[in-house]
């Protein structure tokens, strides 16, 4: 199970950071993906500029605002995620709907609180 982090964050007060934190140590596979370079527990941020080739993403969870989505909408629809988990503050019914239309199953969710609670 591959998850593809979008809007990585190396600032331990991101909820991007936090997330890269629960899934590494739920030993699931994580990719992070941001704007600045660095390392979260031991993956390199690749940058979101690049637009880098990810295979096999089961989840993708967002950690990008609403108003910076719309460049990254082909990116993300190229990815191909099985699922994409729309954060608190992510919510966007356009995207959500080109998604949904592709067979990606969206939800607005929290990461942490799947993660914590088991249901991820």
């Amino acid at each position: 199970m591959k998850t593809l982090i979008l809007g990585a964050s190396t600032n331990p007060s991101r909820a991007s950071f936090e997330a890269a934190r629960r899934l590494k140590n739920a030993n699931i596979v994580f990719v992070p993906v941001g704007l600045k370079k660095g390392e979260v527990f031991g993956e390199q941020i690749l940058s979101i500029n690049d637009k880098p080739e990810i295979d096999n993403v089961v989840t993708l969870t967002l950690y990008i605002g609403p108003k910076n989505q719309p460049d990254l909408y082909d990116y993300i629809l190229a990815i191909n995620p099985k699922r994409m988990i729309f954060n608190p503050g992510t919510e966007n019914d356009e995207l959500y709907k080109l998604a949904t239309d592709q067979g990606i199953q969206c939800e607005y969710a929290c990461t942490l609180v799947l993660l914590g609670t088991g249901l991820y």
